[in-house]
């Protein structure tokens, strides 16, 4: 007599369980609190800049300088410990502060490199004293026609064009326009939003024959803005896929060993991004 009670007792229990989980807000249905992790690659192109070179006895300034990026390909220094500055990466780790927005800190690690064995416009005066061997491009240049020999000048950000920066971005759902229904398995999001931060270029610079220089030195500023697609799986995995585009301007280039000798440029990039990470809640 008592078993059908108990019987009862459990049915109405499992019930209720069920019941329960159906009515449970899933776990991608919020996001306010959750942190997020990132690794990724990019590629970038950059617009034409006038470089302008001072130092001990040369004032001069090298007009529509074209550059390009220094690409690795698919490989496995992108998650090598000991080589992960080989490649061009991103890091960013971040919050959301609510269910559509958040903050984060974010590395680009770019790289520039000057396109040599050119014909540029030079204008200013190299006065070198005739003991050095980058004497033999001394003169005053109006505005002239000139070759950029890698015997004049090589420079490139080759380890690299850092750009360490905050960002604020906006983060929605777009799931239910492909109408998927269980966005914990699979959800697609759409994010967008502006950047600034500093310049930290390790400067790979070799100029007027001088000895190579290449240290990590603050050198600017840098403002940006992406827009991009967020692909998130099983609630806590993610690929995103960006395009940035952004403004850089360096005032302050170490160019050679002399503290004295500097360098400065401003140039527009546009960046494209595949990075890999996960979002979680503590």
């Amino acid at each position: 007599m008592i078993i059908k009670p108990i019987i009862r007792i459990v049915f109405l229990l499992l019930s209720f369980n069920i019941f329960a989980q159906d009515t449970l807000p899933k776990y991608t249905s919020s996001n306010k609190g959750k942190f997020f992790i990132s690794w990724g690659g990019n590629r970038e192109s950059f617009s034409n800049s006038d470089i302008s070179f001072k130092g001990e006895n040369y004032d001069f300034t090298i007009s529509d300088v074209s550059a390009a990026d220094k690409p690795k390909g698919w490989h496995i220094d992108y998650i090598n410990p000991t080589r992960i500055t080989v490649p061009q990466t991103n890091f960013k780790i971040g919050y959301f502060i609510s269910d559509n927005y958040r903050v984060s800190l974010g590395l680009d690690h770019m790289k520039y490199v000057m396109n040599n064995n050119r014909t540029r416009t030079i204008n200013g005066l190299i006065n070198l004293p005739e003991t050095e061997p980058g004497s033999i491009y001394n003169g005053t240049y109006n505005k002239e026609t000139f070759f950029v020999s890698e015997d004049f000048l090589q420079f490139e950000h080759t380890d690299g064009l850092n750009y360490i920066h905050v960002e604020f971005s906006r983060f929605d759902d777009i799931s239910k326009i492909f109408n998927i229904q269980n966005t914990d398995k699979f959800q697609i999001n759409l994010t967008e939003g502006l950047a600034s931060g500093i310049l930290y270029p390790k400067t790979n610079s070799k100029l007027l024959q001088k000895d190579r220089y290449d240290q990590f030195h603050l050198a600017g500023y840098g403002i940006s803005a992406h827009a991009g697609l967020n692909l998130t799986f099983f609630k806590h995995f993610f690929v995103q896929l960006d395009l940035k585009g952004g403004f850089i301007d360096m005032n302050d280039i170490r160019t050679t060993n002399n503290p004295v000798d500097s360098a400065s440029q401003h140039f527009f990039y546009l960046q494209r991004v595949i990075s890999f990470g996960g979002v979680f809640r503590i």
